[in-house]
């Protein structure tokens, strides 16, 4: 059945809720990698009114946004690639990153930010991205968007670790406050891609 933007929005935030924050509301447990069982899934949506199918999943896991889900090499398991508040060990090998990346966030929070860096709080990762529009669609869920240009070459050179998802989010403990290079505003960030295209 093909779904409407509401109802695949519905069930993207659910399998939000289950997949990275909240399996116990379902009914389900992760394993230490973060998956679970489709079939296990689609039941627990079903007992809980929500209608879906194997298609349904397929089709909001192909057309999230920010591609947050994966299915396994079988197709059997599903789990989110990042996001996680509860503790999961995804497996990603550390790799080398781009020389700068961008954390999204929103103006609010930059003193602590600048003072303190960038941690993690609740989530199992900071995240990050060359994209800044993805970074800036993060930054403005909790108020006006504004990105934080960090050095990750220099970060990486001293033992920090990074690790990136199959789409494209890297992800590392902390940023300590001295990798931090400036701040980049919504405008200025539209304003460079403009000049760039």
């Amino acid at each position: 059945m093909k779904m409407n933007e509401k109802s695949k929005k519905r069930i993207s935030k659910r399998m939000s809720l289950v997949l990275r924050h909240r399996p116990d509301v379902a009914g389900l447990v992760l394993d230490e990698a973060g998956w679970v069982e489709v079939e296990a899934l689609m039941s627990a949506f079903r007992d809980s009114g929500l209608k879906v199918n194997r298609e349904t999943i397929e089709e909001v896991v192909a057309t999230n946004d920010k591609k947050r889900f994966e299915f396994d090499e079988t197709g059997k398991r599903i789990r989110a690639r990042q996001g996680h508040s509860v503790d999961v060990a995804l497996g990603y090998e550390a790799q080398v990153p781009p020389d700068v990346l961008l954390h999204g966030t929103a103006e609010s929070n930059l003193g602590s930010i600048m003072a303190r860096g960038i941690q993690k709080v609740k989530r199992h990762a900071v995240h990050m991205s060359t994209d800044a529009g993805t970074m800036l669609a993060v930054g403005a869920r909790h108020g006006k968007a504004v990105l934080v240009e960090i050095d990750a070459a220099a970060m990486h050179a001293a033992g920090h670790q990074f690790y990136v998802t199959g789409n494209n989010v890297w992800l590392t403990d902390e940023v300590p406050p001295h990798f931090l290079i400036r701040t980049i505003s919504a405008e200025e960030a539209r304003m460079a891609k403009e000049v760039s295209a």
